[in-house]
């Protein structure tokens, strides 16, 4: 009893909030990424394509032009319905007088504004490229004077997204890299204390897996101690951001962050379970010499 307890009376609590702190930089920005991702399908999927329509038309033929919108596959769906707006010339002039206070009847004396439909378009055809052929076929609809969407801002959105996931996995990696290291360095300075009652052990007759076990047990002890408390902190980090932080709860994914814990309490008993191991095997085959 004794001579376990003395086994395993390496500083295990500063191996346990190096791993804590590591695994809490990851979690970090692991959360900042998937939200990063969130934001991205938030601001896609407000995008709309305008097609604006002739003057002068009938009900009937801008329900007709509706139509044939509407059977496009580009064109977003909730359940059956596509989602298709339709804003009325007097709409567009009440909402521009409401936001700027200036009168254009004033200016041009007749509505300048037509008729219009904002259309949905699916995530997945947000690019430039897609969007210049749906801007065509809408365009040839009869009846559409002209379409037209936010080109330069869909085309921000898509380069800067590729370029923050890029930043995000490269952080997430160097992170990673760079708690293994601390770990491994850290168990193996703490082991160092312990290297002369292993040798002791190995002369008495124990086996290698005998030695093992204490400070392997210990290893996925101090890994999951500190993917819980990693955890907790990056759950209490975003309950706080949420609360200084006005509209962040319309990009936030549970599941996601449900990924995020799960791969914390994976990695900190399995830092803890491979570097130990790793440890634990140099001093169990070093020569005497060494030891000193």
């Amino acid at each position: 009893m004794k001579s376990n307890k003395k086994l395993g009376s390496y500083p295990g609590i500063l191996i346990t909030v190096s791993l804590t702190v590591a695994l809490f930089l990851i979690g970090f920005c692991g959360w900042v990424a998937f939200s990063s991702k969130e934001l991205i399908k938030y601001i896609k999927q407000n995008i709309e394509v305008q097609a604006y329509l002739d003057r002068n038309l009938s009900e009937s033929k801008i329900d007709s032009i509706y139509q044939v919108i509407a059977s496009f596959p580009e064109i977003e769906k909730n359940g059956d319905k596509s989602l298709i707006s339709f804003i009325s010339s007097k709409t567009a002039a009440e909402n521009f007088l409401a936001e700027t206070n200036e009168s254009y009847e004033e200016i041009l004396g007749d509505n300048p504004f037509r008729d219009a439909f904002n259309l949905k378009v699916k995530e997945e055809l947000l690019t430039d490229g897609d969007l210049a052929i749906l801007k065509q076929k809408i365009e040839a609809v009869s009846g559409v004077y002209e379409a037209d969407y936010a080109k330069d801002f869909v085309n921000g959105i898509t380069e800067n997204a590729n370029k923050a996931y890029l930043i995000l996995s490269a952080i997430v990696l160097i992170f990673l890299v760079a708690t293994i290291l601390l770990i491994n360095n850290t168990i193996k300075l703490a082991l160092y204390s312990q290297r002369f009652i292993i040798r002791t052990m190995q002369l008495v007759g124990a086996t290698n897996a005998f030695i093992q076990k204490p400070f392997i047990s210990k290893g996925l002890l101090q890994g999951f101690i500190a993917g819980v408390i990693a955890s907790a902190l990056i759950l209490i980090t975003q309950q706080l951001a949420l609360k200084q932080v006005d509209g962040l709860s319309l990009i936030q994914n549970q599941q996601m962050m449900i990924y995020v814990i799960i791969i914390m309490l994976i990695l900190g008993p399995t830092i803890g379970l491979v570097s130990t191991f790793q440890s634990i095997n140099k001093y169990l085959n070093v020569d005497l010499d060494d030891l000193y």
